[in-house]
């Protein structure tokens, strides 16, 4: 595991349907670096924990299974425990149990080496909510995406109807709020932007827009 400061890391933190992941994967396939998604190890323990039965409020067996964790990637299929999850992990139940997990210290210290070795030349970029505060604190470039709460809605029911996992524009703003109240609020590695962060509002804004002012942004500091 190489965790060298030598090696570039990009941080992209927000909230739940912001566009991080979107403007995460264009910006590594832009610069030629790999890509993290941080969040998808909170969804394995969140979609393990829903199907062993594990309680979401029993923090030593929710660490364990963050500690047993043994996923494999085989390009955007994700398979886990003998089973492909790849749209499984996507549900909203799932998310909201990775929220939940999320904001235990004992789960978060179980998953934090596995992310930072992630950390491989020629550099990194990260999406997650912590990723630029607690992860990656020495990262070069650090962004935190944003957007309207009723935004974020209208992206996460397109994202799971062309999923084809069911989804209800009502529960979605209930849920999002939920979790971005939880999010932001928790004692442990809160959802926030890092000092110094370019922020972006993407509202209003297309993907193509937010990923022109990201990468304009990462080059100038890593050509310093």
């Amino acid at each position: 595991m190489n965790f060298s400061t030598n090696i570039p890391v990009v941080t992209i933190d927000g909230p739940a349907a912001s566009g991080k992941g979107t403007l995460a994967a264009a910006l590594a396939a832009a610069l030629g670096f790999h890509l993290l998604d941080s969040g998808i190890f909170y969804r394995m323990v969140g979609w393990k924990a829903l199907e062993g039965g594990v309680s979401l409020d029993d923090e030593a067996a929710l660490a364990r299974l963050a500690a047993g964790l043994q996923p494999r990637f085989d390009g955007e299929t994700i398979w886990l425990d003998g089973r492909e999850v790849t749209l499984a992990l996507r549900r909203q139940e799932v998310g909201t149990a990775a929220s939940k997990v999320a904001a235990l210290a004992a789960v978060r210290a179980a998953l934090f080496q596995a992310q930072r070795a992630a950390r491989r030349a020629p550099g990194l970029v990260a999406d997650g909510r912590d990723m630029g505060t607690v992860v990656f604190p020495d990262a070069v470039c650090k962004i935190f995406i944003t957007a309207g709460v009723e935004a974020r809605a209208q992206r996460r029911h397109k994202q799971l109807i062309e999923k084809g996992l069911p989804s209800n524009i009502s529960t979605l703003l209930q849920e999002i709020g939920e979790r971005d109240a939880r999010d932001a609020g928790r004692d442990v590695a809160p959802l926030k932007a890092a000092p110094g962060a370019l922020e972006i509002d993407t509202t209003k804004l297309d993907a193509a827009t937010v990923l022109a002012q990201g990468l304009a942004y990462c080059r100038a500091r890593l050509e310093r």
